[in-house]
């Protein structure tokens, strides 16, 4: 989610300094020429054909023969973390294709009575389907960037 919600914002959380671009290579999970990952940073990699993307220095990427992209090292702040770990939460508990809160309908029985009613989209004079962007909307607001 970390990688959508960064691109949706346009702020990957870094700095002209923190972009190194070049031509790279990953070799057992490594990636050569090495760039300087502190434990525990995340970073996006981006112009690779398998491992684009935001990562941490943890996780384990898979081997890539040369590609030309970036990588850019993160400086992202904690509370835009426990607010991404909120959103992974709710899109758990509320976001799959199965759950009520993702229809376009309301339901409703009584007495051996079932009907449904389309509540409507955005703009149609109805409610809104919730996705987790419009719920936390508000306070992912602040994080925007007008420009990449």
């Amino acid at each position: 989610m970390l990688t959508e919600l960064c691109t949706e914002l346009r702020n990957f959380f870094c700095q002209t300094s923190d972009i190194h671009t070049g031509i790279f290579t990953i070799t057992d999970g490594r990636i050569s020429p090495p760039v300087e990952i502190q434990e525990g940073q995340y970073y996006r990699i981006a112009g690779s054909v398998f491992n684009d993307g935001v990562h941490r220095s943890d996780d384990v990427l898979q081997d890539e023969a040369a590609f030309t992209g970036g990588i850019w090292l993160m400086r992202i702040p904690q509370d835009f973390l426990q607010l991404v770990a909120e959103m992974e939460a709710w899109q758990e508990k509320y976001g799959g294709v199965d759950s009520p809160n993702m229809s376009p309908y309301s339901s409703e029985s009584f007495g051996g009575y079932t009907y449904s009613k389309a509540q409507g989209y955005a703009g149609s004079g109805g409610g809104m389907l919730n996705t987790v962007i419009s719920v936390f909307g508000d306070r992912l607001r602040k994080y925007r960037k007008i420009r990449a």
